[in-house]
């Protein structure tokens, strides 16, 4: 049984978020001693507030977020490292990250806090225009961070996931075959996209790079060399299929650190946030989170 002060951050706006299903799991919590305090969020700066607030405990306290990826990733960007356990209920669209951790639906999320099992969640960093972003899922640098940057607010409200397809479309049509420069400790590439993994989903239960998980210490990244859109297709097709990407214009790196030289698009855990040059580094033992 839970005893730690329990928070719950609900955002109206996820994509299966209803007042019937918020209710339902707060009587499932209840009837367990768990009655966490309500935040209702809507924005990023809501978020922010709120965990200014929680920082402020001192004593060990379970943070759970019910929305979707875009929600918790605003939680982790406003908690303090270290300062709280994490759980995830599937309110959102897409809710990649409850597939990583192996979550089939909310009853099963509901079990799994009851139960209490943790293991300690790493996090990405990422450093650019003067500012410091965590990331949780994955980072997209160049073509994948324009098709994120440039997905119309109507085309996500009325498509969801369709409307980055869409934004892709319209990119595969005014291609842009401009490369960029990454660079480790070890080597200098030259890339047209790079994708930063700290989990093994991209764009919702694709399997991009199976050995990422939210639990190692590191980082992967994957680099696309060729700038031609057959090159694309051909990752697609492999995803799509679900079938290991062999290209050889697809090239692996596990990484503690990465430098970002060029001003190409950036988004992290499907949100844009800027443009190039950029540090990003991997953030071990960020929080303990429930699995």
């Amino acid at each position: 049984m839970n005893t730690m002060k329990t928070f719950l951050f609900v955002n109206p706006t996820s994509g299966h978020h209803s007042t019937k299903r918020l209710q339902d799991a707060l009587y499932w919590l209840h009837i367990r001693a768990i009655v966490p305090e309500l935040f209702e969020v809507r924005t990023p700066t809501d978020i922010s507030a709120c965990c200014t607030t929680i920082n402020k405990e001192r004593d060990p306290h379970l943070v759970i977020v019910a929305g979707g990826d875009g929600t918790f990733n605003a939680v982790v960007n406003g908690l303090d490292p270290g300062s709280a356990t994490l759980a995830v209920l599937p309110f959102g669209t897409s809710n990649v990250l409850a597939a990583e951790i192996g979550i089939t639906s909310i009853e099963d999320a509901l079990e799994r806090i009851a139960a209490g099992n943790t293991r300690s969640l790493s996090v990405g960093v990422i450093e650019l225009e003067g500012r410091s972003h965590r990331f949780v899922l994955m980072a997209g640098i160049g073509l994948d961070g324009a098709v994120v940057r440039d997905v119309h607010p109507l085309w996500k409200k009325l498509l969801r996931q369709g409307g980055y397809a869409l934004s892709a479309f319209t990119h595969a049509i005014s291609w842009d075959d401009t490369v960029f420069e990454v660079s480790t400790s070890e080597k200098n590439l030259t890339c047209h996209s790079v994708i930063i993994c700290n989990a093994s989903r991209y764009g919702g239960n694709f399997i991009l790079e199976p050995a990422s998980t939210l639990f190692s210490t590191g980082l992967t990244a994957l680099c696309v060399t060729d700038n031609t859109r057959r090159t694309y297709l051909r990752i697609a097709s492999d995803l799509f299929r679900g079938t290991e990407q062999q290209s050889r214009n697809l090239v692996r790196h596990s990484v503690s650190a990465i430098e970002i030289h060029g001003t190409k698009a950036i988004q992290i855990d499907g949100d844009f946030i800027g443009h190039g040059p950029a540090r990003i580094s991997a953030k071990p033992d960020f929080a303990r989170i429930i699995v």
